[in-house]
């Protein structure tokens, strides 16, 4: 706190010397006249056009050039003014442009390395942090400031927590995290082109580097900071016994899905239906799978929901399927008839597969109708199966019409158990 003070003083006497407010004025003027210049300069210069075909990287570097420019024209002007100021009159009146220019060209430096991160939430909070902690030493606040946030603790199981301490923390923790979910995401798309891995496999090589990665840099962040964990094991144990009370139900959806992805009864691209949801897997995360249904919606299915229930996979070890259709004729017709028209009916129907070949069985004969049984053979289970039958109903509705082969329209007798009598008026007006 002295250090500050002493810091404000000799502020305030910079304050009131002659030469300040020429500084100030020349700084305003400088930055009134980049963001100008910065907005003449986008207005004729298009980036995306300049650099069409250049690699991604230095598009990219392009473009964080473009997005600081104005920062880059008061650089220059500011470190121009104070090489002119230097050469004709005594250094020390050009002081504050040197601040300025060197608070400048520290901005200018951290914004162009810290656009190349493409998460921009990230981005800001390097760029802040980063230019946070140049700004206090060229200003000489760092020390100062670093000793008023550590002088502040809190101590737990002989652990000193301070301010500058889950600062520090926050901070590496935040970038440790975002690299190790970058290289994961990178070794996931590799994983994702290896041929020789089914989809299961995949996903579960995926999680595997995800979470090993994301543990790593918590353990490095954890150990870098200088925390000992052993000062924590009080702490732990109090969160371990309340994860297992009351996060039981995300360990056990975790656990069920390293196990669907282990033994691999289940993968993305299968076609399965559980309770009243049908659908097709595409993606499994660690605590749900995600199933689209044919209507477009998606439902989110919990992992230990698919190994506890019972789940129909329509692809487990292939993808041909057999679906049943069930119709009734008329009494009159010839069955031999009916089951030659419909399986000639459902070979006109792209999608049933001739081989294995379709069959037509003779179910039941009564006083009403005939009842059949179609059975035909898929191999796209994931194109959906209300379409197909459809189209096969459709089929055996033409040709029946065709083949003059009549659907059942039973009639129904109605019996009077009392007379009842009947007036009968003619036109003459006599009644009978």
């Amino acid at each position: 706190m002295d250090s500050i003070g002493s810091l404000a003083d000799a502020a305030a006497q910079q304050l009131a010397a002659n030469w300040l407010p020429v500084q100030l004025g020349l700084i305003v003027a400088a930055h009134a006249t980049s963001v100008a210049l910065a907005a003449i300069m986008r207005r004729k210069i298009d980036v995306g056009e300049f650099a069409g075909d250049w690699p991604v990287l230095l598009q990219q570097f392009l473009h964080n050039v473009a997005d600081n420019v104005t920062a880059i024209i008061f650089l220059a002007l500011v470190s121009s003014l104070r090489i002119v100021m230097q050469a004709v009159m005594a250094p020390e009146r050009s002081s504050l442009l040197a601040v300025a220019a060197k608070l400048a060209a520290a901005w200018v430096l951290i914004a162009l390395l810290a656009g190349l991160i493409r998460n921009r939430f990230l981005y800001r909070v390097a760029a802040v942090s980063a230019w946070t902690i140049a700004a206090l030493s060229i200003l000489g606040l760092l020390g100062p400031v670093s000793s008023a946030l550590d002088s502040v603790a809190l101590v737990i199981g002989g652990m000193r927590l301070t301010p500058l301490l889950a600062l520090k923390t926050s901070v590496l923790l935040l970038f440790t995290i975002w690299a190790a979910v970058t290289i994961s995401d990178f070794l996931d798309r590799r994983v994702q082109s290896a041929a020789d891995l089914t989809p299961s496999i995949q996903v579960l090589i995926a999680k595997l580097i995800r979470f090993s990665l994301i543990t790593l840099s918590i353990l490095i962040v954890v150990s870098s900071v200088g925390i000992d964990l052993s000062a924590l094991a009080l702490f732990s144990g109090a969160v371990g016994v309340g994860i297992g009370f009351g996060l039981q139900k995300i360990v056990s959806n975790l656990v069920s899905g390293i196990i669907l992805l282990a033994d691999k009864s289940i993968k993305p691209g299968d076609v399965i239906s559980i309770g009243e949801s049908l659908g097709w897997v595409v993606t499994m995360g660690a605590r749900y799978t995600s199933v689209t249904t044919r209507d477009g919606r998606e439902i989110l299915i919990p992992n230990e929901d698919l190994v506890t229930q019972r789940v129909v996979n329509w692809s487990y070890s292939k993808d041909d399927i057999r679906l049943e259709l069930k119709f009734s004729v008329d009494v009159m017709n010839d069955p031999h008839k009916v089951q030659r028209v419909a399986l000639e009916a459902v070979s006109t129907v792209s999608r049933a597969l001739k081989s294995p070949p379709p069959a037509c069985h003779f179910m039941d004969a009564s006083a009403r109708s005939l009842d059949f049984s179609l059975r035909f053979w898929i191999n796209d289970p994931i194109e959906g199966s209300t379409n197909i039958k459809s189209a096969v109903l459709f089929a055996l509705w033409d040709a029946f019409k065709r083949e003059g082969i009549a659907f059942p329209s039973p009639v129904q007798d109605m019996r009077l158990r009392d007379s009842a009598p009947v007036v009968v008026k003619q036109h003459g007006g006599e009644t009978s």
